[in-house]
């Protein structure tokens, strides 16, 4: 397997500020790799040190094992797109798409063979002689990327390329993006703070948090199986206890929070009661009003808060008894809880192997 980017225990240090603590990964041609994270996290600078505008303090980068120590942005076989795409209002589409090309002291007939080819790969066929201003957000978009595919690199760098643009168009060009990736065959290098955007369009994805890649994974690994309370928090929406670990049998623990709830689930490390943990639980793991006969459920009853109407996403509001724990609790499509209002007591309950616990980062 080809190997287009391995950064090897990279570091950036801003005097006594460390922005990249000691990260390392390798990303496979032809892959979507997303780094994941808050602002202020890293991933700015990291991209900045993968595309070379920034030099590295410590570690390597090395694209299709080459090692680009000391070699210009300009020389490097990478390309970056940035929020704000930076097209050239004043040409055409052919024109911007045609740019670096022509830099590169290309033919004519080659240029315009070359960016005719770069349109049809990119959806917009018979576009070369529109403005810019002509053009929509995602055709913006298509026209940034076509401007990097078209010099052939072997990585495409993105840097949160979707965010100045409004959340229906954002969302249609998730899916456009992922879908143009796999086409193009690029190794794409993508950075945001957005999970949604991460998990709809990634092979795999760097979680990153103060300068350090908490988890590296499968968009659905990530999801299901997080390995930190900072990648359970920051993935997806959870329902979140704390407690202290009462017993434990195997890989499950019995959890008393702070409220007095005994609660049972799995744990992620071997566990010590008296231990104190934090316990997370997808909105979608809750149960409804579950049947008597099954298994293995924690159940108790809420109070419902309010209803979060949001056609196949909505959810309850709610809080346990005696407990002003807010709960998420996802409604599930194929069946009607219409006849719920705020108020209501209802019982509701989550399968033991749903959920998943850390011991508390203090204890």
């Amino acid at each position: 397997m080809q190997i287009d980017l391995s950064v090897q225990s990279v570091s950036k240090f801003f005097g006594d500020f460390t922005a990249v603590d000691d990260v390392s990964f390798e990303v496979p041609q032809g892959q979507f790799f997303s780094i994941l994270g808050p602002s202020g996290c890293g991933k700015t600078t990291l991209l900045r040190m993968i595309a070379g505008f920034t030099e590295p303090s410590r570690g390597k980068i090395v694209i299709r094992g080459e090692d680009m120590a000391g070699v210009s942005p300009n020389r490097r076989p990478v390309n970056l797109i940035f929020q704000h795409l930076a097209l050239f209002p004043m040409m055409t589409v052919a024109q911007n798409i045609a740019f670096g090309l022509q830099r590169r002291k290309g033919t004519r007939g080659d240029i315009k063979r070359k960016v005719s080819g770069m349109l049809e790969r990119v959806g917009l066929p018979g576009f070369e002689d529109k403005a810019i201003d002509q053009l929509s957000g995602g055709q913006k978009q298509r026209v940034a990327i076509a401007r990097c595919l078209v010099l052939e690199p072997v990585v495409l760098l993105l840097d949160e390329p979707l965010g100045a643009l409004d959340l229906k168009l954002r969302e249609q060009m998730k899916v456009e993006l992922k879908k143009l990736q796999a086409q193009v065959g690029t190794t794409f290098v993508y950075i945001t703070h957005d999970q949604s955007e991460a998990l709809v369009m990634s092979d795999h994805v760097a979680v990153m948090n103060q300068g350090r890649f908490e988890q590296v994974d499968t968009p659905q690994n990530l999801y299901h199986q997080p390995q930190s309370p900072f990648v359970a928090r920051f993935v997806g929406e959870n329902n979140t206890w704390s407690g202290v670990v009462r017993r434990c049998e195997a890989e499950t623990v019995d959890i008393e929070t702070a409220s007095g709830q005994h609660l049972r689930t799995r744990a992620m490390a071997p566990l010590t009661p008296g231990t104190a943990v934090e316990l997370f639980l997808r909105p979608e793991a809750m149960i409804i009003q579950p049947a008597a006969e099954i298994p293995h459920l924690n159940r108790f009853e809420v109070t419902v808060k309010s209803l979060l109407f949001d056609g196949a996403n909505s959810r309850l509001l709610a809080n346990p008894l005696n407990d002003d724990t807010e709960l998420l609790i996802a409604l599930p499509q194929n069946r009607q809880f219409d006849y719920i209002r705020r108020d209501d007591r209802i019982e509701v309950a989550w399968d033991e192997q749903s959920g998943i616990c850390f011991a508390s980062p203090e204890s």
